[in-house]
């Protein structure tokens, strides 16, 4: 049954530490409120899951609470680098992760076939690719039926997973629309799952072809306007381009993220988070 929390009670409830977990969210609607909980709480030893992995994922590895990533390109978009996540890579620092890298269509495969209750996906591709020699999870088999190699991969079942949306309703039903990654996949393939949202409503007022997750696939709502900053909200607040230009620079020197974090994250209130989402609409309005 789905609880309505708030966004502390919401992790602290549903992430334990060691867990598998997906923070999902493609450019649009990105749970960063969610990640800089997990990071206020420390819960470590994660193994993070995502198609596209940013900010959110750069600075929780660089706070030292990631023991591995699942993954498909990682980077700052529209930026460059995430240069917390290379450091860890490249010199261990604050420690070494491990990585299991994917291609996009795999890892949307992949969520597919664990909400399916499946145990793999199946799939054509990773032909001629290079993956293979360092992904030792991408295997092949032969289909029954036509005699075709095919590629095969574990099924994704996180433990937690957590999405930002738009609305949700009292009885617990949650409305996404807008741009889609894989946040629907992600819930139904997960075994618990926390939703922020914009804000809790009465009922929806929507078109035919809206995404609405249903209140029996979600454990915990969480009320956190903002709740996506830096990325977006279609029809609440525009992408802080800006953030992630200044992520580049802050993430470049392990000083100067530290005490970044301790500012920005550590220390940051509610008030101040949405106080910025203000400053954004304010800025869509002129």
């Amino acid at each position: 049954m789905t609880k309505f929390l708030s966004l502390e009670e919401g992790v602290s409830e549903n992430l334990k530490t060691g867990n598998q977990v997906c923070f999902e969210g493609f450019t649009h609607l990105i749970p960063h409120a969610s990640a800089h909980e997990v990071i206020r709480q420390k819960i470590g030893r994660l193994t993070i899951v995502r198609m596209t992995p940013d900010v959110i994922y750069d600075q929780l590895i660089g706070m030292g609470l990631v023991k591995k990533m699942i993954f498909s390109y990682a980077g700052n978009p529209g930026v460059g680098l995430l240069r917390r996540f290379r450091d860890s890579i490249e010199n261990g620092w604050p420690n070494k992760i491990e990585i299991e890298e994917h291609s996009h269509s795999a890892m949307a495969h992949a969520y597919e076939a664990g909400a399916a209750g499946l145990p793999c996906a199946i799939f054509r591709g990773y032909k001629g690719a290079e993956l293979r020699k360092v992904n030792s999870n991408i295997k092949t088999i032969t289909c029954p039926f036509t005699g075709e190699e095919l590629t095969a991969i574990p099924a994704l079942n996180p433990d937690v997973a957590f999405i930002h949306a738009q609305k949700a309703d009292k009885k617990g039903n949650v409305l996404v629309e807008g741009i889609l990654g894989v946040q629907k996949e992600a819930v139904l393939s997960s075994k618990r799952s926390v939703v922020t949202v914009e804000e809790i409503v009465d009922k929806f007022d929507c078109h035919p072809n809206t995404t609405i997750l249903p209140y029996w696939t979600i454990s915990a709502i969480c009320h956190v306007p903002g709740g996506a900053h830096p990325s977006y909200a279609r029809g609440y607040y525009k992408r802080d381009n800006a953030t992630y230009i200044e992520w580049d620079k802050v993430a470049s020197d392990r000083e100067v993220f530290s005490s970044w974090m301790q500012e920005n994250v550590i220390n940051e209130t509610p008030k101040i988070f949405q106080n910025r989402i203000k400053n954004l609409k304010e800025e869509d309005d002129e």
